[in-house]
């Protein structure tokens, strides 16, 4: 992938941006997938319209979007290029309509998240990023380069957490961290997109966390942006397993603070409590 393709797949999610705002200002019906689970046109519409494009531009490339029927990726597991969609990161958030949800393009080469893009259409912010090409921040005032932060200590980090998985087990974690400030969000990409810009200095999940098109593209991002991405145990992103839940959490993180955070939670134990 070159800068070329991330500008390509940036557009695409753009166009998928403008095609959820115009449901976005309209009286939309909300239907729901399972308890707690909503799902929306705008979600459909997005998943169908950045399928097309993708498949266009890359035809020997697997799509598990998160909208499409399992039928549509079954296999994908044997493919070199594999793209994880989420059409609309933040249904919640976008039937709320409190701005905080993304499109979220991410592209596994091998085993590795390679490339990602989070488009913001409420705040018309794009960040993207590809190993070897840097992780950027584009909207009204121009474009910029962006990178992680430096804070290496727990207690002095800044870490954004899930504004509706705030389980028990993560606020256990949290009160043992003690962090500077905890900021509840929206959206794991838009999560992970502050990390990498260094508005925030960790993102963490505990326990499940979604599915793989919650974190590729974000994965990706932080990545170039020079951060780590990892389940809450440390262990790699598995983007070749037969199971895409991400059951053991997220830990997102400049390298030296996500080591600091993994040990902290070690010693904490599984349940936060120690």
């Amino acid at each position: 992938m070159n800068r070329e393709d991330l500008l390509h797949i940036g557009a695409i999610a753009r166009e998928a941006g403008q095609a959820i705002m115009q449901i976005y200002a309209s009286d939309f019906q909300v239907d729901y997938k399972g308890p707690g689970d909503p799902v929306t046109d705008a979600d459909r519409a997005a998943n169908s319209l950045i399928c097309a494009r993708l498949h266009a531009a890359f035809p020997d490339a697997a799509i598990v979007a998160e909208e499409s029927a399992l039928e549509a990726y079954q296999g994908y597991q044997h493919c070199a290029r594999v793209f994880f969609v989420d059409p609309l990161d933040g249904t919640r958030e976008f039937v709320a309509k409190n701005g905080q949800f993304v499109v979220m393009i991410g592209l596994v080469v091998e085993t590795e998240a390679a490339l990602g893009v989070v488009y913001a259409p409420a705040r018309d912010t794009l960040w993207c990023g590809a190993r070897g090409l840097g992780a950027y921040r584009v909207d009204a005032t121009g474009e910029r380069q962006i990178r992680v932060g430096a804070v290496d200590a727990p207690h002095a980090a800044r870490i954004t957490v899930s504004r509706s998985r705030r389980s028990e087990p993560l606020q256990r974690a949290l009160n043992g961290i003690a962090p500077r400030e905890v900021t509840p969000m929206g959206s794991a990409g838009l999560k992970g997109s502050l990390v990498a810009e260094d508005s925030v200095d960790a993102y963490l999940a505990i326990g499940q966390a979604g599915k793989h098109w919650d974190a590729c593209a974000m994965d990706a991002l932080v990545t170039a942006a020079g951060g780590r991405v990892t389940d809450a145990r440390g262990e790699p992103l598995d983007y070749r397993s037969a199971e895409l839940e991400l059951e053991h959490g997220l830990l997102a993180a400049n390298p030296a603070l996500h080591r600091a955070l993994l040990a902290k939670l070690e010693q904490l134990g599984p349940d936060g409590s120690r």
